[in-house]
């Protein structure tokens, strides 16, 4: 997605997430966009789950998040947002990150497979990234490493592990806990073809394995992780979902998914199927 490309639809993108600000590059707009879309524009993988491809063209991502309803994943989000962003005239670059949240301190170095963006302003560099699953930033974070940044739902701190190689953590209850490590080497098209290819079709991809669902409220956080049912806000709710009626309704109401088949790409029979495999 290039700088200015008419072939994204501001109009539908603002609608969709209910925008309605100024239209410049400047961290004002940077921020309210990226609070609106991880709360109007749901993570989701119910593609890879049903062994459908993931396209990551303009045109699929667009119809797919903004005109059809759907959610995505963290290429599809950011690649989305970085298109919306620089056809605003903001300056971004592309990086990849090794997610390690959740992951156990000696289970080796993971491969990169998640996507961020970096954008340049006059003030100095941020962070975005809305496709981070249930630890989804919503505002953007100064490049500035050390610092403690609130966002609206919760504390974040980006670490300099060397010169090179920094470390996005975030603050749970009395600790900071990894969420993942990036360098500032960009990456480009091909380089995500190649990683969204491994993640939406290989058979050890969580993707393609598992139901991940994610959405941001205005102070909470939602999290489906096949059948169990995370709420994080002022209280924390926990429970598991029992019958594929059940979770079809959940993916509805709480997570905002128009599901496949109401799109006309999928038998409601696929997705059924689909959902009565989880774990």
């Amino acid at each position: 997605m290039n700088a200015h490309s008419p072939r994204i639809d501001l109009d539908a993108y603002f609608e969709r997430i209910g925008f309605d600000g100024r239209r410049e590059a400047s961290l004002e707009t940077l921020s309210t966009l990226h609070l609106l879309h991880p709360q109007a524009i749901p993570f989701e993988n119910l593609d890879p789950l049903l062994g459908r491809p993931v396209r990551l063209d303009p045109e699929s991502i667009q119809k797919k998040l903004v005109a059809a309803g759907r959610g995505g994943y963290c290429y599809e989000h950011n690649l989305l947002f970085q298109s919306v962003v620089d056809a605003l005239g903001f300056r971004t670059r592309a990086l990849a990150a090794r997610v390690v949240w959740g992951r156990a301190a000696d289970a080796g170095m993971p491969p990169r497979t998640h996507m961020l963006l970096l954008a340049d302003l006059p003030g100095g560099t941020y962070l975005a990234d809305v496709g981070f699953g249930g630890m989804t930033l919503s505002a953007p974070l100064a490049l500035e490493p050390g610092r403690a940044q609130e966002t609206p739902h919760g504390l974040f701190r980006i670490d300099a592990l060397d010169d090179a190689h920094f470390l996005l953590q975030t603050r749970l209850e009395d600790t900071w806990m990894p969420v993942y490590r990036f360098d500032l080497e960009p990456q480009f098209a091909a380089d995500f073809e190649m990683a969204n290819h491994f993640v939406a079709t290989h058979p050890a991809s969580s993707f393609v394995r598992n139901l991940m669902v994610a959405r941001l409220g205005p102070n909470t956080r939602y999290g489906l992780l096949n059948r169990r049912l995370n709420v994080y806000g002022a209280n924390r709710e926990t429970r598991e979902i029992a019958s594929v009626a059940q979770l079809r309704d959940l993916l509805q109401t709480r997570f905002g998914i128009r599901l496949p088949d109401a799109a006309g790409d999928v038998s409601t029979a696929e997705l059924d199927a689909a959902l009565a495999r989880l774990p």
